[in-house]
């Protein structure tokens, strides 16, 4: 057998089952025993299933032995985000409403990963509709963070980034409104890529010219995760917004020369947009602290960051409006079916106008227009991820920042969710520990189509900090 271990990364073990050193069958099983150990703990994984995910494996050794050409990733343990429907595969939506649903067919995100071979073992936890950045639900509970137990994982996709963070899955996918990619990644010191406007398209979908929210990858590295965008992004003709650029150019190395992809990069970094958002200390201590890795590297680094006022009145509409028509009718017909805090967000969609949602989005047009101008000047913008480091897992959301009390599920999100609203990919790679050793990632944000330079960049900054190599202290380490 390889030497592989469940930790090792994605890309190596993809190259270890090309080479049969080490075949799909056995590899499921290094997983599924770290399933065993360590997912009771955390809760990441639910509606595991060992025997279909055994029977995806021969296959995948059946098609090798007999020569067939096989896809990118071929025999790798995989996690669904159970927001998204799997064929035959229980998919809840973190909802009790759905507890037992059954999709008929995959979406086309799991399709691609599918006829790329992915092995999928298990869904991944999430809270109820993907509502807010803490993953728990009634069905199957709360997802806890690896690195301390007591705290949360993030979310929407938490149950993704305590699976990677803990071996689990070679890979694993999610999804991000307000920083649901994101989010979790920063928790769990993983990488979360909240792609562009139609990097990855999604269908079917209720509404294909809506695209607050977006489907994307997340590993424990960039190059990993490099490796899953190039599966998910591509063109297709069910999805009109979807872009032409095929997915295969993002499966190229990402190594310049060392890191050379920092040398002389113009980044703008802002601790918290000009005064838009409180910030945790020990959050904006691990930012301030690249200043020094970014400069070490080549870069020149400016306190800048763009005029983003609008963002905050047209995200929360939007959002607002995207729920209110998803969720309104079956708010109604179970009111008692919802946690308050989706339930009264939903409602807050009921009394918007039409000149309200016209808006929203004429302000963000008005964002995608002076980032492009904004990145004229910068090439990235550098920002928190997240306003807190990880919060106790028994609070819903974050009461106060710095004894700034937190209203709202949503208000401890900007960080994210202004981010969103202008429509540029965006990448959490992890940069530090606060001193209570909870994981801090940063934000990277790059100009419209350009998630293959932020992945060149967010690989060269991980390759100098090596930070992501720090795994938490949870079973067989």
């Amino acid at each position: 057998m390889s030497a592989l271990d469940h930790f090792s990364t994605a890309l190596e073990m993809a190259a270890a089952l090309r080479a049969r050193e080490i075949s799909a069958r056995e590899l499921l099983e290094l997983h599924l025993a770290r399933i065993d150990e360590v997912n009771p703990q955390v809760n990441a994984l639910v509606s595991v299933d060992p025997d279909r995910a055994r029977a995806q494996a021969a296959e995948a050794d059946e098609r090798l032995a007999r020569g067939e050409e096989v896809g990118a990733l071929h025999g790798l343990p995989y996690a669904v985000k159970d927001t998204h429907d799997v064929g035959g595969w229980r998919t809840t939506y973190g909802s009790p409403l759905m507890a037992d649903h059954v999709p008929e067919a995959d979406e086309l995100v799991v399709e691609r990963i599918r006829a790329a071979g992915a092995v999928v073992v298990a869904k991944s936890n999430v809270p109820e509709f993907a509502a807010g950045s803490h993953t728990f639900n009634t069905i199957f509970g709360t997802t806890l963070n690896p690195y301390d137990l007591g705290r949360s994982a993030g979310g929407s996709s938490g149950g993704s980034a305590a699976a990677l963070a803990t071996g689990m899955v070679a890979l694993a996918d999610g999804t991000d409104m307000g920083g649901s990619l994101r989010n979790p990644a920063s928790f769990n010191n993983v990488v979360g890529l909240r792609p562009g406007l139609g990097r990855v398209p999604e269908w079917p979908q209720a509404n294909a010219w809506e695209a607050t929210a977006v489907s994307g990858p997340m590993a424990r590295t960039v190059g990993d995760l490099a490796l899953l965008l190039s599966v998910q992004a591509g063109p297709t003709p069910r999805v009109p917004m979807a872009l032409e650029t095929p997915g295969a150019v993002f499966a190229e190395p990402l190594e310049r020369s060392g890191g050379a992809a920092l040398a002389g990069l113009r980044v703008a970094l802002s601790a918290d947009l000009g005064g838009a958002f409180e910030v945790d200390h020990e959050v904006a201590r691990v930012l301030a602290d690249q200043v020094a890795v970014l400069e070490g590297a080549g870069s020149r680094v400016v306190d800048a960051h763009p005029d983003l006022h609008e963002a905050e009145d047209t995200f929360r509409t939007l959002r607002a409006w995207h729920f209110q028509a998803r969720f309104g009718d079956l708010l109604a017909a179970h009111p008692d079916q919802f946690k308050a805090s989706l339930a009264d967000n939903i409602r807050a969609g009921a009394p918007l106008s039409g000149a309200d949602v016209a808006r929203a989005y004429t302000q963000r047009t008005t964002l995608a227009e002076r980032m492009r101008v904004f990145f004229e000047s910068h090439d990235v913008l550098v920002l928190p991820v997240s306003q807190v480091p990880p919060f106790p897992a028994d609070q819903e959301y974050p009461q106060s920042i710095n004894g700034r009390p937190q209203e709202t599920y949503l208000d401890w999100m900007r960080s994210s969710y202004l981010i969103t609203v202008t429509g540029c990919p965006a990448i959490s790679v992890p940069a530090g520990f606060t001193t209570d050793g909870l994981p801090v990632g940063i934000q990277i944000v790059a100009p419209h189509s350009g998630e293959r330079r932020l992945l060149e960049i967010a690989h060269a900054f991980e390759q100098i900090t090596r930070v992501g190599d720090r795994r938490p202290a949870l079973g067989n380490v």
